[in-house]
């Protein structure tokens, strides 16, 4: 690890730090004559970079060594894969979630489900528990919707993606979901992260509308360090200035997590549309920065929803973008894991 101190530091200050490496069984040298950069070799543990970030006289860690995160990629890693049901994420393929924001009734999430499937979605998203910006909203179904999920999935084999709010609703969140959602508010929710990564399902984590990219690496690194290995990150837009879409699609930050990570990163073109028109090319977008998958909100009538139906698709619109991403998953050699009616279990 290569450590840059802050200048002109007192003896003791120094000392602090030299102490916490001897602490931790780490050898120490300053590679300059002002004992400003410190290189520390030895057995390196994730936890090591905080451990040094927390002392006031470092100014910043330049190089990690062997004290690799467990989300960073390091020499020689290869992407993680993450299953859910049939989808694959990362790895070299690609896979859809789709379908509506809220569940409301069995019979129109059944319709919606089986309008995602047939067009090659693996996976139903679709939220029991909803968080909202006014306590006096829609706030879901709640129990009912999760009801509601497992019957659907036993009709169309689609895996269930669905978000998770609270700590003690795991459990039964977990029964009925094959892919926990962490949402954009609970991103910095740790007893929550540090709860999912115990149960070792797979783990979809939204980044904070006003996070950071390292802020957003560091919340998978709650669940990773739980034990959980299965997590894919999910950039959906951060808060911008600009009111012509609801959020800012962070495409670079994609790129990013690609190159710096070895976890799956998938977009969510609706939340960063915010309107359904940009869906389409939001998608395009994800897909040609590396982006192993979509998360997708549609429904055959968007009027009739109690949130978001202003970024909602239709199933027509969504075959298209499933179309695209076919195509553009070619182009670099990947491939579009997609499922087929009469591949997937239940009626048409």
């Amino acid at each position: 690890m290569l450590i840059r101190l802050k200048k002109k530091l007192a003896a003791g200050e120094i000392e602090a730090v030299l102490e916490l490496a001897r602490e931790l069984s780490l050898s120490a040298r300053f590679v300059d004559p002002d004992r400003e950069y410190l290189e520390l070799t030895g057995p390196g543990r994730p936890e090591h970079r905080s451990r040094f970030e927390d002392l006031s006289s470092v100014h910043s860690i330049l190089d990690m060594g062997a004290s690799r995160e467990l989300h960073e990629r390091g020499p020689g890693r290869a992407d993680t894969q993450v299953a859910v049901g049939a989808a694959r994420f990362g790895g070299g393929s690609v896979s859809m979630i789709a379908g509506p924001c809220a569940i409301e009734s069995f019979e129109r999430t059944l319709e919606i489900a089986r309008a995602v499937r047939e067009r090659g979605a693996l996976c139903l998203r679709g939220g029991a528990f909803k968080p909202r910006t006014s306590p006096y909203s829609f706030q879901g179904t709640r129990m009912k919707g999760l009801e509601i999920l497992e019957r659907v999935r036993v009709e169309t084999g689609l895996a269930i993606v669905t978000e998770v709010l609270d700590p003690r609703e795991v459990e039964a969140v977990g029964d009925a979901a094959d892919m926990f959602q962490i949402g954009s508010r609970n991103m910095f929710n740790a007893p929550l992260l540090i709860e999912v990564g115990r149960t070792k399902k797979p783990v979809l984590l939204k980044r904070g509308f006003m996070a950071t990219l390292r802020e957003f690496v560091l919340a998978a690194e709650y669940i990773l360090s739980a034990g959980n290995t299965q997590v894919v990150l999910c950039e959906r837009g951060v808060r911008g200035f600009d009111a012509t879409s609801r959020n800012l699609l962070d495409v670079a930050g994609v790129a990013f997590l690609k190159r710096n990570t070895h976890l799956p990163v998938i977009v969510d073109p609706s939340h960063a549309a915010g309107r359904g028109d940009l869906v389409r090319p939001l998608a395009r977008a994800g897909l040609a920065a590396g982006a192993d998958g979509l998360i997708v909100e549609v429904h055959p009538n968007p009027s009739e929803v109690h949130s978001d139906g202003n970024q909602a698709i239709s199933p027509a619109e969504f075959e298209r973008v499933m179309a695209d991403a076919r195509a553009m998953a070619q182009l670099d050699g990947r491939k579009l894991v997609e499922g087929t009616p009469q591949a997937m279990k239940g009626s048409a």
